[in-house]
């Protein structure tokens, strides 16, 4: 693992996957609110990269049938979202579309509101400002790279301009002790690491065929380095695994958690926190994380 001098969140860390997905529209300013009011230790989210370089807080590099509206109020519709691509559109462009009104179809929770694809500079200039108003703890912040090689250039910048976006803004904040880099494409890891930022690293990793321990390895293999987390779907999670993680070194934080049964399996099994869509229920079971974060 390489040698951290940054912090790490106290405790058990509690994500708040897209903000609070199942309270309220994903990656909006709205569920990063609704997470921190709950008590969350880490907003979690998804980048992407607009055609004047700015970066969105988005899961997708399109507008999203599912839940986003053209500008006139009509929903997007499956066949157009490939004509919306963020890289090809300038931010304020993108800022016209409405991506909270129409709910989710999956998170019957989620309150429906009023909602646009914020960027990265909004959502940080927020929540630095929120936590500092409502006495909290300043968040840690665990941003994903939605970025694979057949896009490059498509719909997304080459991973060293990826990356150099991400890292100007994490200077401008001055949050690089409380950012984490995630992606399931390892070329933004090893742009972050080459370059030997002074960030955390996270690698995800999706379920497939093979053992928790092959998926584990075969991870780092493809990476070349061990990061700091090690972030697999939870379904992958076992007590070898557990014990495979931290005997190389680092955290292991699963995605995406929703039950409270398996957040108590988890939990029981030693992880380090989890990425989940329901912060109220993690609260709940684990308290919030409040207190200021400890140096490691």
């Amino acid at each position: 693992m390489r040698d951290d001098h940054f912090s790490s969140p106290p405790g058990f860390d509690i994500q708040g996957h897209r903000g609070a997905r199942g309270l309220a529209p994903e990656n909006t300013i709205v569920a990063f609110r609704r997470a921190l009011d709950l008590g969350v230790t880490t907003l979690e989210l998804d980048t992407v990269v607009s055609a004047d370089h700015e970066v969105v807080v988005s899961h997708e590099p399109w507008m999203s049938a599912v839940t986003c509206s053209h500008p006139n109020g009509q929903p997007v519709l499956a066949e157009q979202e490939h004509d919306l691509l963020f890289y090809q559109m300038p931010y304020a462009e993108i800022a016209r579309y409405g991506c909270g009104r129409r709910g989710h179809p999956r998170f019957p929770r989620q309150e429906a509101q009023s909602a646009t694809k914020p960027r990265l500079r909004d959502v940080l200039a927020f929540a630095e400002i929120h936590a500092r108003e409502q006495g909290r703890a300043l968040p840690h912040y665990n941003v994903e790279t939605k970025s694979k090689p057949e896009g490059d250039g498509r719909t997304h910048p080459p991973p060293t301009v990826f990356v150099e976006l991400l890292w100007a803004l994490v200077r401008e904040f001055q949050i690089a002790e409380r950012f984490i880099l995630q992606s399931f494409d390892v070329r933004t890891l090893q742009v972050a690491h080459d370059r030997g930022l002074p960030i955390r690293l996270a690698l995800l990793i999706e379920q497939g065929a093979g053992t928790p321990a092959k998926h584990l390895h075969a991870g780092l293999a493809a990476l070349g380095f061990v990061p700091d987390i090690y972030s697999p779907d939870y379904r992958l999670v076992t007590d070898a695994a557990v014990h495979l993680a931290h005997a190389e070194g680092m955290r292991i934080i699963p995605w995406t958690v929703n039950e409270a049964a398996a957040m108590q399996h988890l939990h029981a099994l030693g992880v380090d926190g989890l990425i989940t869509d329901y912060p109220d229920v993690a609260v709940a079971l684990f308290g919030s994380g409040r207190s200021t974060p400890s140096m490691r």
